[in-house]
């Protein structure tokens, strides 16, 4: 995957976790977007972006972040 595409990611994945911060407190949001990304990514896109949250500097939003890591808790 190329570094545009992982930007891409990051970005997709930021934006579901702003876009659904309306949905409750921050577990149900976490919750939320790890389901949704469990659902509608395929699973290289998943696997890039575990992968990718788990380097130092990501720019995965908090929300997104640990939603991530709810991901990577199946994947392991």
């Amino acid at each position: 995957m190329s570094h545009s595409q992982l930007d891409q990611l990051v970005s997709m994945a930021n934006q579901i976790a702003n876009n659904n911060a309306h949905q409750g407190d921050e577990t149900v949001v976490v919750n939320f977007v790890a389901s949704h990304l469990k659902r509608f990514w395929a699973r290289s896109m998943k696997q890039q972006i575990i992968d990718y949250s788990q380097t130092a500097d990501n720019n995965l939003n908090h929300i997104a972040a640990k939603a991530v890591a709810e991901l990577a808790k199946e994947y392991a």
